[in-house]
């Protein structure tokens, strides 16, 4: 096998073909970011001054049987679309078998960083240095039985959510769920509500960088019927309550950007429009509402499934790669010390120093 890399928009319609192909026939894979599109709608925002974004295609006889995205910058790579990318794979043939090793090198980088990697991927799974849960809304049998689940499971969730929709009836004059919404007023305030989310919690504002605005109202303009960006959005009296600006795959929508109005908080306006989007699922062809990663109160609460990403980095020898693994010892070594939340700064750090790299 041999590793061409290519931009996205040089890749030819049977390559695009193929990679929807193989996408399509494994379910673990039906993630947008893990799609075609997704890696030209990141080239398109990023415009090359921020780094390359290519595709790693991998080769048999002329035949593609695997793509993997990334962004090159300088000596490194990372996924396509980091910080606002929540999920890497090999998008690959089961029956490829490929040393990560080799893609670094094709790649032409010292190192390849990763974050979300789907933990079943055995092509990484040697470079994973730790892992986490991604929270998924399995819809498959649809809402109502995923309610009557969650109440066999002993949560009182929906019936405190229907609770707070008749009282938010009665006080507000009404509650009206919009599935993709094409209001520019409500998108923005979306963009405006998340920024300032960041801003007070002490998080870096990802909208401080222009290529992720750009993906984001490209995304929102999209009519591809199998991906692109899908805005929900809640009002309670007329006024706007919660809005999600959301990922869709062929069956899966993903909860990407998520935002509510302060001022309705005590109905819980966030929660009761995932409510209404699991709802209004069951007549579309999505199945699986995935939340992501992240230990969150409302993952715990919604979620009736999950997947596990892994977080690692495949290194060649070089000064990159002992400077990773040394950041890796420091972390490693704080984490298995019981010192509560001080054991989680290395961690935080390396994460935080990661979502600048993405940024810039």
């Amino acid at each position: 096998m041999r590793i061409e890399v290519v931009r996205p928009s040089g890749m030819t319609i049977a390559d695009q073909a193929a990679w929807s192909s193989l996408q399509h026939a494994d379910p673990a894979l039906d993630s947008p970011f893990l799609s075609p599109h997704w890696a030209e709608a990141v080239e398109r925002a990023q415009r090359r001054d921020r780094g390359e974004v290519m595709v790693a295609v991998v080769r048999d006889a002329g035949q593609a049987r695997g793509f993997f995205p990334v962004r090159l910058t300088g000596p490194t790579a990372m996924a396509a679309g980091a910080p606002m990318n929540d999920y890497q794979a090999l998008v690959a043939d089961p029956g490829v078998r490929l040393d990560a090793r080799r893609l670094v090198e094709a790649l032409g980088v010292q190192r390849l960083d990763f974050s979300f990697m789907l933990s079943d991927q055995a092509t990484f799974a040697p470079h994973m240095r730790g892992q986490a849960r991604s929270y998924v809304l399995n819809l498959e049998a649809g809402y109502e039985a995923y309610a009557g689940q969650r109440r066999l499971d002993g949560s009182g969730l929906v019936k405190d959510l229907d609770r707070r929709r008749r009282k938010a009836e009665r006080e507000t004059g009404g509650v009206v769920f919009t599935a993709h919404s094409r209001s520019t007023t409500d998108f923005e305030r979306l963009i405006g509500w998340k920024s300032a989310q960041m801003h007070a919690t002490g998080q870096t504002d990802i909208f401080r960088t222009a290529w992720t605005v750009r993906l984001m109202r490209d995304l929102f303009a999209r009519r591809d019927p199998d991906f692109g960006g899908v805005l929900f959005t809640l009002h309670m009296g007329g006024e706007l309550a919660a809005a999600q600006f959301n990922l869709r795959g062929r069956r899966t929508i993903h909860a990407w950007i998520i935002a509510y109005n302060a001022e309705f908080e005590h109905y819980s306006p966030g929660l009761l429009l995932f409510q209404d989007i699991a709802r209004w699922m069951d007549h579309m062809p999505f199945d699986q509402l995935d939340l992501g990663a992240g230990d969150y109160r409302f993952k715990h609460q919604l979620a009736n499934a999950h997947r596990t990403v892994a977080h690692g980095f495949v290194g060649l020898p070089s000064p990159q790669s002992l400077l990773r693994q040394a950041q890796y010892g420091v972390r490693e070594a704080a984490e298995r010390l019981p010192l509560g939340r001080i054991s989680a700064l290395p961690g935080k750090a390396m994460r935080r120093l990661d979502q600048w790299r993405g940024l810039r």
